[in-house]
């Protein structure tokens, strides 16, 4: 069990995800690869991983851990997900895509909830993951933050499925979507 005032885990979060391998994971706004990571190793040597950022120094972050730890099935690429088609991926092109704390850094939500849907395939799944509204103590103002209300609708503006809330401890609320 998650203690409810803590961090992500991004190992025990992949664990509890029905994820299979040689599955393809797209990473929007990968940061330091932490969820990259756990999914290389989750959809095997078979597998993929696109962990995509607009910041150059975290696509560095991750290529250095990928030569540390001799990770093969990781690739990084500089993306805009503000923009239309910001990914540069192919329509449902992946089986998974990851999104940790990059909604609340964006005016554009919408948008890139809907590159989240593009990129899906049909029966495909999303972790999208921001900080909690009520647990303002640590990390971004409490303005910024997206409030699971908001999460939900913008979920169904895209036309995708809510299936659960995943337990992520309490500075953060997660959903698992399917397209």
């Amino acid at each position: 069990m998650i203690p409810s005032q803590s961090f992500v885990d991004p190992k025990s979060v992949v664990a509890s995800l029905p994820i299979k391998p040689q599955g393809i994971v797209a990473d929007f706004g990968c940061g330091a690869g932490y969820f990259s990571l756990e999914f290389a190793r989750a959809v095997g040597e078979d597998g993929s991983v696109i962990a995509l950022d607009v910041l150059p120094s975290a696509l560095e972050a991750v290529e250095s851990q990928i030569k540390t730890l001799g990770i093969k099935n990781i690739t990084t690429k500089r993306v805009n997900l503000e923009r239309e088609r910001g990914s540069g991926l192919g329509d449902s092109s992946v089986d998974w895509v990851v999104s940790k704390d990059i909604l609340f850094q964006n005016a554009k939500k919408s948008v890139i909830v809907g590159e989240i849907t593009r990129v899906l395939r049909p029966g495909g799944y999303a972790l999208i993951m921001e900080w909690n509204p009520a647990a303002a103590s640590v990390g971004p103002d409490a303005a910024s933050r997206v409030a699971p209300e908001m999460l939900k609708s913008l979920i169904n503006e895209a036309k995708l499925t809510f299936v659960q809330e995943i337990p992520v401890g309490g500075f953060h609320y997660a959903f698992l979507v399917r397209k």
